[in-house]
């Protein structure tokens, strides 16, 4: 059983690998736009519908990935990835910022949504007892991908083409994420694996026994002022780190001073600064509650963004990266355990759904945020700052949802 256990987990990191590679966008921005020879805030837009369609398919999709199972939507997955990577290789081909939209952000995006909460919802389900550990080991993987995806499609275009890059990545992604889907599913009786149900109700030591009981639907948790609480400070969390990541590359080469390919090996350390943090924090969140965990995420990124919008010093300028970015990963893979613990997980998946919608939506505001700000005050200084006060308003509600759950 524990084999089985551990194919299953290879098997979600595997596809999340595949569809991780997302993050490594910022290597690819320049060559992007100096192909086609567009703005850098269309560059980015192509980005953002990604992210958007990412939550928007998740959340519209995520009863249909109940119903048919974690291997055919684990392969539905494949199909629109690698057709996403490998018609933007003809966008680029053709010039086309249009095709570049429809398949880099709009089918590229649905391959992504499908792809993140297939491995979730199952693997969660393998591992009952230790639910923020397991949701942490599935979406490892998306933030390990681009420590290896960035450099990887740094040393193709350099040495083949923009395109050539895009056509065997996405006939390499297909191959992985397809026979990675082939080997998910939920645990049976036979395997021994005690149901989420029967364990969520257990008292568990340091979490308020009413929070550790409810069993609610998608329509009952989305009628509570705490969905909306979680979802807020999801959106928050993910605006502020993944414009940062959208623009990690060049604002390092302008702020710092790094050459193309040290700015490709930052984005490659960074995937395994976010991929460590969310299965580190996600394992920590076991332990000290989630909502604690949160509250140190949002104190931790307020500091960091503070001091990213001054600093001119390489070594404390990755480290402040680092912090932020381990934070922002943490945050992904602690929210399903989080909605466990106060919806119960009678329709997990669903609601995950619905809360990755501001990620969605976090994913158009967060680079259009930072770009449009770049290109009119000519500086990162404000953006950074304007993240640091969105992140106090996160921190607050954190501290209010924490209050409430332990007064329960």
């Amino acid at each position: 059983m524990k084999k089985y256990r551990i194919l299953i987990a290879m098997a979600a990191v595997g596809i999340h690998i595949c569809i991780g590679s997302v993050y490594a966008w910022s290597v690819l921005a320049k060559p992007v736009m100096q192909s086609m020879h567009i703005t850098f805030s269309q560059t980015t837009l192509s980005f953002s519908i990604a992210i958007f369609f990412l939550g928007m398919s998740a959340c519209i999709l995520g009863r249909f990935v109940e119903q048919i199972g974690p291997v055919k939507s684990g392969r539905l997955s494949a199909y629109c990835f690698s057709l996403g990577m490998i018609g933007t290789a003809a966008a680029i081909y053709f010039k086309s910022l249009l095709l570049l939209y429809i398949f880099y952000g709009f089918i590229g995006g649905i391959g992504l949504g499908v792809g993140y909460i297939t491995p979730v919802s199952t693997l969660i389900k393998w591992f009952p007892n230790h639910r923020g550990f397991a949701t942490g080991l599935a979406i490892m993987g998306f933030g390990f991908a681009s420590l290896i995806a960035g450099p990887v499609m740094q040393y193709l275009i350099e040495i083949y083409s923009l395109e050539s890059m895009f056509m065997s990545m996405g006939i390499l992604y297909f191959l992985i994420i397809y026979s990675s889907s082939s080997c998910l599913r939920a645990p049976r009786i036979a395997d021994g694996i005690p149901a989420l149900t029967t364990v969520i109700k257990q008292p568990k030591e340091g979490l308020p026994l009413s929070a550790e009981r409810k069993q609610m639907t998608r329509k009952e948790a989305i009628r509570t002022w705490q969905f909306y609480a979680l979802w807020g400070i999801f959106f928050i969390n993910i605006t502020c780190g993944i414009g940062l990541l959208a623009v990690v590359s060049p604002m390092a080469q302008e702020l710092v001073g790094m050459s193309p390919m040290e700015a490709a090996s930052l984005v490659g350390v960074i995937g395994l600064v976010n991929g460590g943090g969310r299965i580190g924090w996600s394992s920590i969140s076991d332990w000290i509650g989630r909502s604690r965990t949160y509250i140190c995420f949002f104190l931790l990124q307020i500091i960091a963004f503070i001091l990213l919008s001054f600093t001119r010093n390489i070594f404390l300028f990755q480290s402040l990266v680092f912090i932020i970015i381990s934070c922002y990963g943490g945050g992904f893979s602690c929210m399903p355990a989080f909605i466990s613990d106060i919806f119960g997980v009678k329709q997990l998946s669903s609601i995950h759904g619905s809360i990755l919608t501001a990620w969605g939506i976090a994913g158009i505001v967060g680079p259009v945020i930072l770009t449009f700000m770049k290109e009119i005050t000519g500086s990162y200084m404000y953006t950074l700052q304007l993240f640091a006060g969105m992140l106090f308003i996160a921190f607050l509600t954190s501290l209010i949802l924490h209050r409430e759950i332990v007064d329960e």
